[in-house]
């Protein structure tokens, strides 16, 4: 029992979100206006179809679908609930000889967002409700005379069933697009990202939230993020902001990252010194007992403790604590000083396309300490005078090489990112964007 207590608590306290996004009215106009990327000409091509569902009299063998306009195709937020979707298609029908009636095929449609037992986001229809009336033929235009067809007779000829499972097909693409939100994404080579949603969006007048909790893998193993000491939530969005997407990232998701770097061994780090065993000797005269022959010195670096992320208004800091094991010979190293330093280097942000640049800016702040000494005692001050300025310069740039491939931020297949800013606040980063559609290949 207590085995499996074990296992099921960790698992409970880590499902909470430490990342998430607000799509906003504006971005849903983007984004789905033209329905998961779908032009015009496209969505009017499948009005055409839904069309084909219909069994109305114009639909016959007699009756020809000349011409196709979709006079609007949009979707709005039911706050609590979810979105409406509306469909105004004009259809221009020739019953007989230079005669052409407009008939206007109306839809409304609500939709809501579930999570699928995949775990998956997937958008349904909860309501449909199609309507058609004649609208003016060009005899009627040039007689002025009103369409004698009513509304009423016309909506008794609709199929219901057939036109809302036409509907429900303008899903398909939208949903494959929302499948595609929780692909695994590569850091590192051995190192993999995955965004899942902990629930169903929330539908507001601000826009439309989801909370999402990274998961990491290394070597195809999930490994166990830290728990975080603070629960996250989405900030409140800023109602006046312009941008399509606000993405938010609590300072949690950036230790869990650094984290799962570090269970991936990528800090481990060899850094060569300038100094030789016998400069080193000059200094430290037991060196000479150690080594009679002069050998370059090598800096062997590892993790003692997580790295952590600190996140202050309009500034985020790396705080690295290493172990740095000095010795020399090759290919048997043979270590003759052990030094803690504990390291604290400005944090650059960056966002391009779909992915996050982090880099470690200048070291800050640097403490030196003696933990091991085959050579007797060394003070701090010769310590930084022999190995600081290495440290210095080598740390960063080492640390900037496990970083430069960045990481993607949570997104969906065929959109990126523009106009993105980085904002950090105190405990979290907000990524105000806008949303761009990818030109298709094919």
């Amino acid at each position: 029992l207590s085995i499996l207590l074990s296992l099921l608590v960790p698992a409970h306290t880590t499902r909470s979100p430490n990342c998430g996004g607000i799509l906003t009215p504006s971005g849903l106009s983007y984004d789905l206006t033209d329905f998961g990327g779908l032009p015009t000409v496209r969505a009017a091509r499948d009005c055409t179809s839904v069309c084909a569902g219909l069994h109305l009299h114009f639909c016959s063998s007699r009756n020809q679908i000349n011409s196709v306009k979709v006079a609007e195709l949009s979707l709005s937020l039911i706050p609590d609930t979810g979105l409406r979707l509306t469909i105004d298609v004009d259809l221009g029908i020739t019953p007989a000889p230079s005669t052409t009636k407009v008939m206007r095929l109306s839809i409304l449609a609500d939709l809501h967002v579930e999570m699928n037992p995949e775990g998956n986001l997937e958008l349904v229809t909860s309501a449909c409700k199609p309507t058609v009336e004649e609208m003016q033929s060009t005899e009627e235009i040039e007689r002025s005379t009103p369409p004698k067809s009513s509304s009423s007779d016309m909506d008794k000829e609709i199929n219901i069933d057939k036109i809302c499972l036409e509907v429900s097909k303008l899903l398909l693409l939208p949903n494959e697009q929302l499948i595609s939100l929780t692909a695994q994404f590569p850091i590192t080579p051995s190192c993999r990202v995955q965004y899942l949603p902990l629930a169903a969006p929330v539908f507001s007048e601000q826009g439309i939230t989801i909370s999402l909790q990274t998961t990491f893998q290394v070597a195809g193993v999930a490994i166990p993020l830290p728990v975080s000491p603070v629960p996250f939530s989405m900030p409140e969005p800023v109602s006046s902001s312009p941008s399509h997407l606000t993405l938010a990232f609590s300072e949690h998701f950036y230790t869990s990252l650094f984290f799962a770097l570090e269970t991936a061994g990528a800090f481990n780090m060899t850094i060569l010194s300038p100094l030789t065993t016998a400069t080193i000797a000059q200094k430290i005269t037991q060196m000479g007992s150690l080594f009679q022959e002069d050998l370059p010195v090598m800096l062997r670096a590892v993790l003692r403790s997580s790295p952590r992320v600190v996140l202050e208004e309009g500034k985020a800091a790396l705080k690295l604590f290493l172990t740095i094991h000095v010795g020399a010979g090759s290919p048997a190293f043979q270590s003759f000083l052990s030094v803690n330093a504990d390291i604290s280097a400005g944090l650059l942000l960056s966002i391009t396309d779909t992915k996050m640049t982090i880099s470690a800016a200048v070291i800050e702040d640097i403490e030196l300490s003696l933990a091991a000494s085959d050579v007797g005692p060394v003070p701090a001050a010769l310590l930084e005078e022999l190995f600081l300025p290495t440290i210095r310069e080598e740390v960063p740039a080492q640390t900037n090489v496990v970083l430069s491939e960045g990481i993607f931020l949570p997104h969906v297949s065929s959109f990126t990112y523009t106009d993105v800013s980085v904002v950090i606040h105190k405990d979290y980063v907000l990524v105000p964007c806008n949303l761009e559609l990818q030109a298709r290949t094919g």
